[in-house]
């Protein structure tokens, strides 16, 4: 049963109102719109942020330096491969899916301290032993004897093990047995490390946890003891699932059990060498060791490894077998002492034993360390997983849905549904995690290792030619559960746990790496293999079919050993042809996002031409002809500061500074210089960098956001489905979308703005992107002043892609009733500013649309030094 935390049920209570932002200024709780923090899981994948150019360009599975390559296209010049122009995308850690869906919360250490404080004040001796739920439900906390992050952490457990054991065999089901009878200390001091990195040690005297743990040492004993598992492992399988020797390929157990196992390991039996031994110590620690040894470096790495070359260098002859020629003062210093074993020197003997005395000596200085177990380690990021269903979460995943929870919000109303078939097996589980390591693999190799060679290509190759089967496969039978068994368009969102996704991303870098390897007819069968599937990876059809096209207009007709035709300009023009009738698809198909559809119009009307189409047959696509963008000068009076250094030692800001005339002469961004000028123009406006686009999407789609879907509504306290930032989230409710799309583009708008916020206002409810700090008369307005046909284009760019085009959008909004209703965007500009590529793109959207679109250069026309 569900426990109950996880049961609908709305917060009582408002959040405080806030002023009303002035129209030069973006409101205050628009900072944080776009939350830039660490994922501290290194193993966190980030497939799930489905990025849709066909180059390398989806976010990396662990936070790495940006790799991306600006490859040389294959073909002819301006249009062989996609522009790669995903960027924002691309290795950039974020919010993940449930953190995406719950409330801005607080979730720092005073957040925390307040809440434990707020729980010890409802204490309830009675509930100790209770369970995380109970504890919740009852609000009873004693401290010393519960937490937030252990009750989360059990949570997540109970819940996963209340309805989903069948995924968990004997083993580790013993497992968990034994962790429920650890202590609250014990369970504490392992939460806090899971949370940190995957396999690093920790120093036990630096655990500073003396608030909640009162013996460290009897803590980390508890975890290290050794305890007992069953000898055998449960076998039981559903007969629907393949036999374990059809999978053996696809199926990689991380979480191996031997008859005995530790919660955490122990340095005195893991640390065997100097190398790892080293990275425990500290700067000050690390040059003592090398004054002592006598060794340099620039920094702590580079003397770490002299340390480690010391500790085998000048022993390497000796160990060998090769000794000094005795002569008198090596005979009379025989019987001397040895050195103190303190100092390096003569008296190591073998290369063994100088080894042993450096790791000595680091351990004395470090003392006892503990490290998680990984096989127990890598069994609870399972439960994880299963729990979120995402391979996505971090430490604000797991503690923001209990602080929402207790926090005084208002909730949308919707149901919330939880399935507990998404993984039919354990096989299938495992699985999944195995292809997610293969996705990496491909990744680490494309993306992560510099230049990629022929020889990585090749490999990447062979991943896709072991998993090709097994797609096929998985598509077949996917097919079948979507038309038999999904309802309500759950398969959209769930298919993101299947094997199918993360195989069906690899087929996407495996026909980049054949079209880098020149083997163009390959990628030509592959991409129509690809595009003949509409299951997983809806949003990148668009760029399958800007290839394919290429493709068959430049290669295949030199590639075929059967030509239609012997004469080489009638098969030219017949795979032309063939291109044409592939861009005439992609315009027609719904899944391919509205992107593309520029530059796939032009590779038609291009090609037509060339075909000799007569005029009145061939495609005019005047009507979404994109307009440049209007070129305006902002003049202002410009402040520089002298001598200025950044922070930290660091190169003062880029950022300008300007006098804001309009507004008593303050210093103000060259983004609000700008605003007023326009004010004194006649328009109205905010600085909002697409957080009225936003808001007033919100608006527009309530309903629908809050639409039954099953598995996107897991907690009571979402401001929105978890699918949104997904690929999932346009074709799951695409029915809906459209008919209000249409209802948008015949003038609703403002219709819909005042039934919503008639309905909502009061209560304040939390809604993902909707800012209750717009006043309803601007947004009324602003909608008026939309052309309905351009708002509704913008809404199903949003819907399409919600989570890749929150940023890009112009910096200001402005809107005018005279003389004559509109609206512009107008992205700011200073010196030597240059734009990006998603600022390009958002630019393309709306000029498309028929909206007006400024550069906005500001202009000093004044210099003031201070």
């Amino acid at each position: 049963m569900m426990d109950a935390f996880l049961k609908r049920a709305n917060s009582t209570g408002r959040s405080a109102p806030q002023r009303r932002p002035s129209l030069k200024e973006k409101p205050a709780r628009l900072a944080d719109e776009h939350p830039n923090k660490k994922v501290k899981r290194e193993e966190t994948q980030r497939s799930d942020l489905d990025s849709d150019e066909y180059q390398i360009d989806t976010p990396s599975l662990k936070i790495q330096p940006d790799a991306r390559r600006d490859d040389t296209p294959d073909g002819p010049a301006d249009d062989d491969v996609a522009d790669g122009s995903e960027t924002e995308d691309a290795h950039v850690s974020g919010p993940t899916a449930i953190e995406s869906s719950l409330p801005e919360i607080r979730v720092d250490k005073e957040a925390i301290e307040e809440y434990h404080n707020f729980k010890a004040s409802q204490a309830s001796q009675e509930n100790d032993s209770g369970s995380a739920s109970s504890r919740l439900d009852s609000r009873a906390w004693v401290r010393g004897k519960s937490s937030l992050y252990v009750d989360a952490f059990n949570l997540a457990l109970d819940t996963v093990l209340s309805e989903e054991a069948h995924l968990f065999d004997d083993k580790e089901n013993r497992v968990f047995k034994e962790w429920r009878s650890l202590s609250y200390e014990a369970q504490f001091l392992y939460v806090r490390l899971f949370l940190r990195k995957t396999s690093s040690w920790h120093r036990i005297s630096r655990l500073n946890y003396y608030h909640d743990i009162t013996d460290t040492e009897a803590a980390v004993k508890a975890l290290q003891e050794r305890r007992d598992l069953p000898r055998e492992a449960s076998s039981g399988r559903p007969s629907s699932v393949p036999p374990q020797s059809d999978l053996d390929t696809f199926i990689q157990e991380q979480c191996v059990f031997q008859d005995t196992f530790t919660f955490a390991d122990a340095s005195e039996d893991f640390i065997d060498s100097v190398e790892e031994a080293v990275s425990l110590l500290s700067l000050d620690e690390i040059k003592a060791l090398a004054k002592e040894a006598k060794v340099q470096g620039k920094n702590k790495a580079d003397i770490a490894k002299a340390i480690c070359r010391m500790s085998t260098q000048q022993a390497g002859i000796l160990s060998m077998g090769l000794r000094r020629a005795d002569t008198p003062d090596s005979v009379d210093s025989s019987g001397q002492n040895t050195p103190d074993a303190q100092s390096p020197g003569p008296g190591f003997g073998d290369d063994g034993n100088r080894r042993k005395h450096f790791l000595d000596k680091i351990l004395a200085t470090t003392g006892p360390c503990v490290r998680l177990s990984l096989s127990v380690f890598k069994l609870f990021e399972r439960v994880h997983l299963v729990f979120y269903r995402s391979t996505e979460w971090t430490e604000k995943s797991l503690t923001t849905i209990i602080l929402a929870k207790i926090s005084r919000r208002n909730f949308p109303s919707y149901i919330v549904s939880r399935s507990s078939s998404i993984f039919t097996s354990r096989a299938q589980l495992l699985e999944f995690e195995t292809a997610m390591r293969s996705e990496y693999s491909v990744d680490n190799i494309l993306e992560f290792n510099g230049p990629v060679t022929e020889a990585g290509f090749r490999k990447v190759i062979d991943v896709f030619e072991t998993i090709h089967p097994r797609w096929r496969s998985i598509l077949q039978t996917e097919q079948e559960r979507e038309e038999r068994v999904y309802e309500s368009g759950e398969g959209a969102y769930l298919r993101r746990l299947s094997p199918g996704h993360a195989y069906t991303r690899i087929v996407h870098k495996a026909a980049y790496t054949l079209g880098r390897l020149k083997e163009h007819q390959r990628e030509h069968e592959l991409l129509t293999e690809l595009l003949s599937q509409r299951l997983f990876h809806l949003a990148r059809r668009g760029s399958w079919y800007q290839r394919k096209a290429l493709l068959e207009e430049h290669y295949m007709h030199a590639l075929l050993p059967n030509p239609a035709y012997t004469d080489p300009e009638r098969q030219k023009s017949h795979w032309k042809a063939i291109a044409a009738a592939t861009c005439e698809r992609a315009l027609e198909d719904p899944d391919c996002h509205l992107k593309y559809h520029f530059d796939l119009q032009k590779r038609l009307v291009k090609l037509e031409k060339q075909l000799k189409i007569p005029v009145r047959l061939q495609h005019d696509f005047g009507h979404v002809r994109l307009k440049k963008p209007e070129e305006h000068y902002a003049e202002g009076i410009q402040l520089k500061k002298l001598d200025v250094v950044g922070k930290n030692g660091r190169a003062p800001s880029t950022k300008t500074i300007w006098i804001d005339e309009a507004e008593g002469e303050g210093e103000c961004s060259v983004e609000s210089m700008c605003l007023s000028w326009y004010r004194t123009q006649g328009w109205k406006g905010y600085h909002a960098e697409g957080g009225i686009i936003r808001t007033l999407f919100a608006y527009l789609f309530f309903d629908i956001l809050f639409l039954y879907i099953p598995n996107v509504f897991q907690t009571a306290y979402q401001t929105c489905p978890l699918d949104l930032h997904t690929d999932a989230f346009y074709p799951t409710r695409a029915s809906e979308i459209n008919h209000r799309l249409v209802e948008i583009a015949n003038g609703g708008a403002p219709k819909l703005i005042n039934k919503v916020d008639k309905q909502e206002r009061e209560k304040r409810t939390c809604i993902v992107g909707l800012n209750w700090d717009y006043e309803l008369e601007d947004l009324l307005e602003l909608a008026d002043c939309f052309d309905g046909a351009a708002l509704a284009t913008v809404c199903k760019v949003m819907a399409q892609e919600y989570g890749q085009r929150g940023g890009g959008i112009p910096d200001l909004i402005l809107w005018r009733i005279e003389p004559q209703k509109e609206c512009m965007f107008a992205e700011v500009k200073s010196a030597n500013d240059r734009l990006s590529d998603t600022q390009r793109l958002w630019i393309h959207v709306l000029t498309g649309a028929g909206l007006r679109v400024a550069l906005c250069n500001a202009v000093a026309k004044e210099v003031r030094e201070i």
